[in-house]
């Protein structure tokens, strides 16, 4: 042969088996190139017999042995020697063996790209969400779906009512509280964490500060009507009192828009900081309960193959991108 395994040059036979693979034509022959001869030859290779090769395959004993000839045919020597307990690769066999492999891997490739067009998801999916994980967690994770799926259309309803796939009003909910109804399937993500956080600015003018005790001597941005922080700080054996709250909004986006604007300490979900610059968290001692973060679809829907696409990515890249670091 005019090269070896190792050689760094294939050999006449390989360089042969090669260009059919490239070309898709036998160098020898006018007709298209059989890829059935490379798998059946695969086979045999694997199996180490024609017998135990068809019954690996499920393909017909006769059949595999007539690709292996066809084959042979083709490179002009033979790719097996039959012993009697089946049969042994020539040196031109195991020559060629690497690039079939390559040649089947390619094949399979192709096959899967193939099934994952046939089974390419189209339609319309209806997701809801707070107003603050609609504009600053699933911007950009609705960007990579678009990626992925550019078949499936997004309507994204923001909203903190919680009852919206109850009256089927949107396909699939993320929500920051546990759904309670039992027609209703729901995954938890993750725990967002909640952080003191303010401006530089507004540290510039008032001062840092340095124990959680001091933070009844600055300035606070609080609900108007919900007195979820107050409770939250009386839980905590930290009772504030409403006068410290010199701004009070029970509007979710205005309340972060005024700690990035400098104008007082607020408490948010740690991945908002991200998009504020200059805003930084405060107090890491200060240990503010979580804010679990749940994926939830009606459960006569969830069998949908378009809403299980979806569900199943936000599943996958909503925690990634509260993970992600800021940008």
């Amino acid at each position: 042969m005019a090269g070896s395994v190792g050689s760094g040059k294939p050999s006449g036979y390989v360089w042969t088996f090669m260009s059919a693979i490239r070309f898709g034509m036998d160098s020898s022959t006018s007709g298209p190139f059989d890829w059935r001869l490379v798998r059946s030859f695969l086979a045999v290779l694997d199996a180490g017999s024609l017998t135990a090769a068809a019954r690996a395959t499920g393909a017909h004993q006769p059949t595999l042995s007539r690709h292996v000839a066809e084959l042979e045919a083709q490179l002009g020597a033979p790719l097996f020697e039959r012993t009697g307990r089946g049969v042994e690769p020539t040196a031109l066999a195991r020559n060629i063996a690497d690039a079939a492999r390559q040649m089947q891997d390619g094949a399979e490739q192709l096959s899967r790209a193939l099934a994952r067009g046939r089974e390419a998801a189209t339609g319309t999916v209806r997701i809801t969400t707070s107003h603050v994980a609609a504009t600053y967690l699933l911007p950009p994770v609705l960007a990579r779906l678009q990626q992925a799926e550019p078949g499936i259309q997004v309507e994204l309803a923001a909203s903190n009512a919680l009852a919206n796939l109850l009256r089927r009003e949107a396909d699939i909910a993320l929500r920051m509280v546990r759904p309670a109804q039992a027609s209703l399937v729901a995954r938890k993500l993750a725990d967002l964490p909640i952080v003191a956080c303010a401006h530089e600015s507004y540290l510039r003018r008032h001062g840092l500060p340095r124990r959680p005790d001091e933070l009844a001597r600055h300035r606070l941005i609080g609900y108007d009507r919900d007195d979820t922080i107050r409770k939250g700080f009386a839980a905590l054996g930290m009772p504030l009192p409403a006068e410290c709250f010199v701004l009070r909004t029970d509007d979710q986006l205005a309340y972060g828009r005024l700690v990035a604007a400098g104008a007082s300490i607020g408490f948010v979900a740690a991945y908002n900081l991200r998009h504020w610059p200059g805003v930084v968290p405060l107090l890491p001692m200060l240990k503010i309960p979580p804010l679990p973060c749940w994926l939830a679809v009606h459960r006569e829907i969830r069998g949908s193959r378009l809403v299980r696409r979806v569900y199943d990515f936000l599943a996958e890249a909503v925690p990634q991108e509260l993970e992600a670091g800021p940008r």
